[in-house]
């Protein structure tokens, strides 16, 4: 079962073969006791209540079986979404209450064949997005653990990309099913306002309020939106699906980006180039940019929090708060009791602002499909949200706090691996209603990107398969000269490391500009290297440009890993000057520039 996947498709492939429902419940008991982040989960199902309820679902005739579209797929669930059985907590012991019933949507997907494995941590009261606003700790990024996972729904983001569920259900007022999703490397669905219920959700702002699905892909998150979006009567903020708007797939679109003067990435210029590259991996499977004026998002998404809806946040749970103010996250106690302050007539001043808006972006939409933003414009680690949790919390609702008020569905989507070894993720959104459309084109890019979704270990063989694994050590690393062969190809980062302390490395003649050779030698030491990923369908007209004395081999790596990479033939060595003191070419190639200046 170790290489079992928990994507639908994998899942469906598995249990046609025979697989049990008891055998998958019992892998992810497995995965989760296993996993080494604690604070992951708030409360687990009992492996009684899980593996009684898998052994019901194998006990149904297959007739009955088929009708379940998520027989026996394991799934997760936020702690401000009821779920029977199990307390809700909202992050906060003192809030404890056991529910009498699942929420709606949970239920939906139950009575579909899901089965639950516990609730996940979030930002106390979903107030936050960054996932450290917890008294049950912060879950870290699946890619770098002193970094943020994103909140609120920061464990339920991880529990997917980790591989201990298929899917799970976060909520979503100003990102929360966006942000996390792009710092783990998945995708995150926040569908249009009710068409979830949220009958059984603590509310944050209850207007603005979504349950949002967490999955490895588009599509995933889509067949769980097609079982959970059934209008419920009881919730006077339901909404009935629409029929799906008419899309071709596979057709032209056209897309809107923010002006390059509206973008903002706050210096971190791995995230800008790889916003960049996502807008032509875009134009190139069919879409056609246009750069907007992004003012009235940016004005709507200042509303959130610098208006009057933070009051709607203090009729939540503001009474609780301030009964229990010492029990509570100080950072979410500051910003939900700062909604006292604010006045009727602000309120509808702010509502008059915001129908305005909303028409200015109706009038935006016409002739156009989506807008395109960054999820986050960067990423910080834990510590770096310690010193500063209000100020950067806010960094990063750049371009998702608009969403909700303006009536939008939006999809968040991986759109690749930075230098920093840290996955970046780009948003698709459009007017209310268009969750078809968005999970259309999410699928086509993300096809166009094959980057392996979730954590780096997750689904190592089928990555294999479908990706080489290449060490360069010269201008083909992130940054230089020759890196566009590779990103041009679909190549993307995997880390940046060292060889085995056996190698030497050559500034090779006939620079400059230099080339630099790679050569195995017993007196050799570590030099600096980065792996990339390239498709294999592209290896052979990379290798083709490949020029002598340079070849591809084998190279060893300080972790104990062999990788092919750039090696050099000892015949090219004539006149090559030995630079391996430097360690690497960028230490190098910065005293060639102090030189020369």
């Amino acid at each position: 079962m170790k290489g079992l996947c928990f994507s639908l498709p994998s899942l469906r492939a598995s249990y046609a073969r025979g697989l049990r429902a008891e055998d998958v419940a019992a892998e992810a008991l497995k995965r989760a006791d296993a996993y080494a982040d604690p604070a992951v989960w708030i409360a687990r199902a009992s492996a009684d209540e899980v593996m009684a309820r898998a052994r019901s679902l194998d006990a149904l005739p297959v007739a009955a079986r088929a009708k379940l579209p998520l027989f026996g797929v394991p799934f997760a669930v936020k702690d401000n979404i009821d779920c029977a059985g199990l307390p809700t907590t909202a992050a906060c012991p003192a809030y404890a209450f056991q529910p009498k019933e699942s929420a709606y949507a949970v239920q939906r997907l139950l009575d579909a064949g899901a089965i639950l494995i516990g609730k996940t941590n979030l930002d106390q009261f979903a107030t936050g997005l960054v996932g450290t606003r917890s008294p049950h700790g912060a879950p870290r990024s699946v890619f770098n653990s002193e970094y943020i996972s994103g909140g609120s729904s920061s464990g339920s983001a991880v529990a997917v990309a980790a591989g201990l569920v298929s899917f799970s259900l976060g909520t979503d007022t100003a990102g929360s099913g966006r942000v996390p999703a792009a710092f783990n490397n998945i995708a995150g669905l926040k569908p249009s306002r009710g068409l979830l219920s949220t009958r059984g959700v603590l509310p944050a702002c209850r207007s603005l309020d979504c349950i949002s699905i967490f999955a490895l892909t588009p599509e995933d998150t889509a067949e769980v939106f097609k079982q959970a979006a059934i209008y419920d009567e009881e919730d006077p903020y339901s909404r009935t699906r629409l029929a799906d708007e008419p899309f071709v797939p596979g057709g032209s679109f056209t897309f809107a980006v923010p002006r390059a003067e509206d973008l903002a990435f706050f210096g971190d210029g791995e995230a800008e180039r790889l916003f960049n590259e996502a807008v032509q991996r875009l134009e190139s499977i069919g879409g056609r940019a246009r750069r907007i004026d992004f003012a009235p998002f940016r004005e709507a998404a200042l509303l959130l929090y610098e208006g009057p809806w933070v009051a709607e946040r203090t009729v939540a749970v503001g009474s609780f708060i301030e009964a229990h103010e010492a029990e509570c996250d100080p950072t979410v106690a500051k910003i939900v009791l700062g909604g006292r302050t604010r006045s009727a007539v602000e309120t509808f001043e702010a509502m008059h602002k915001l129908q305005a808006l909303q028409r200015r972006v109706l009038m935006l939409f016409a002739g156009l499909d989506i807008v395109v933003v960054p999820t986050a414009p960067t990423t910080y680690k834990v510590s770096e949200l310690e010193a500063e949790p209000i100020k950067l919390n806010s960094r990063l609702g750049t371009y998702t706090n608009f969403m909700n008020l303006l009536d939008m569905a939006g999809l968040a989507v991986p759109a690749g691996i930075g230098a920093t070894g840290l996955p970046f993720g780009i948003t698709l959104a459009a007017p209310a209603f268009s969750e078809a459309r968005l999970v259309e084109i999410g699928a086509r890019f993300g096809a166009a990107l094959a980057l392996a979704p979730g954590a780096p270990f997750l689904n190592r063989a089928e990555a294999d398969e479908a990706f080489l694994e290449l060490a360069v050590v010269g201008a083909h690393m992130s940054g230089l000269p020759l890196n566009h062969e590779l990103t041009s190809r679909g190549g993307m980062f995997v880390e940046r490391t060292r060889t085995a302390a056996s190698y030497q490395l050559y500034a090779l003649a006939g620079g400059p500009p230099f080339r630099p050779g790679l050569v195995k030698s017993a007196a050799g030491t570590a030099i600096e290297l980065e792996v990339w990923r390239l498709p294999r369908a592209q290896v052979g007209s990379f290798l083709a440009g490949v020029p002598q004395p340079l070849v591809i081999g084998t190279v060893d790596l300080a972790n104990g890993r062999k990788v092919k990479g750039f090696l050099c033939e000892t015949s090219g060595l004539a006149g090559a000057e030995d630079i391996t003191s430097f360690g690497g070419w960028r230490r190098f190639l910065e005293r060639d520039n102090a030189a020369a200046s």
